[in-house]
């Protein structure tokens, strides 16, 4: 590889690392409601989390498009750039998300306190594949609506990607460990959800707003 594709990598990588740390659910409740998402509820700032403490309102809905656009527009960029200078669209795009995921995740904004980076990833996998990513939808609404778990909804429809990417074959062998990659991100930050799936403590998804007691 040239050094002017590592020099892309490094730059889509910090720029999207940066702008994935920037959380509206924090934002919105810090700005709105005068409290800080990280400290009420299951302490993600995320839009699940928000959902739940604030209901389905159109905050909710503003934090859950602000973080798939935040990854869609570097990754699409990343797309184009790295599709028309080195012919790497594909890995462009999964490589960037990646960091976008990371960086919502780990924000250096706010002491690397972040999300989990389901909906960061929604917003970079139409950029990689449209048709995994059909695939990977499908996944998720089935387990939604069977489980009404989020957890494990977001968890296997993540893993599903990378399988659905290989099957219907990627451009290079890096764009599906990039993907295994994001997806073992998400499976990880999901962690605690496992735990309390396994106490017979996770909340189950609802449109409805959960009255919580702080």
């Amino acid at each position: 590889m040239s050094a002017g594709f590592f020099i892309a990598c490094g730059a889509f990588a910090a720029a999207a690392y940066l702008i994935g740390g920037i959380n509206a659910a924090i934002v919105i409740s810090k700005l709105k409601y005068g409290q800080d998402i990280r400290t009420l509820g299951s302490g993600n700032p995320g839009f699940t989390n928000f959902k739940r403490v604030y209901g389905l309102n159109g905050w909710a809905v503003f934090v859950m498009l602000s973080d798939i656009i935040k990854a869609a527009v570097p990754v699409c960029i990343a797309m184009i750039v790295f599709g028309e200078i080195f012919g790497m669209g594909q890995f462009g795009a999964a490589f960037t998300g990646l960091f976008a995921m990371i960086g919502h995740c780990f924000p250096v904004w706010y002491g690397f306190k972040g999300g989990k980076a389901f909906m960061t990833g929604f917003g970079t996998i139409w950029f990689v594949d449209w048709r995994m990513t059909l695939i990977a939808m499908a996944v998720f609404l089935i387990l939604l609506g069977i489980t009404k778990y989020m957890s494990v909804s977001s968890c296997v429809s993540s893993v599903t990607c990378p399988i659905a990417l290989a099957l219907l074959g990627a451009d290079s062998a890096a764009v599906i460990i990039v993907s295994v990659l994001s997806a073992l991100l998400v499976v990880v930050r999901h962690r605690e959800n496992f735990r309390k799936l396994l106490n017979g403590t996770e909340s189950k998804f609802t449109f409805k707003k959960k009255e919580e007691k702080f």
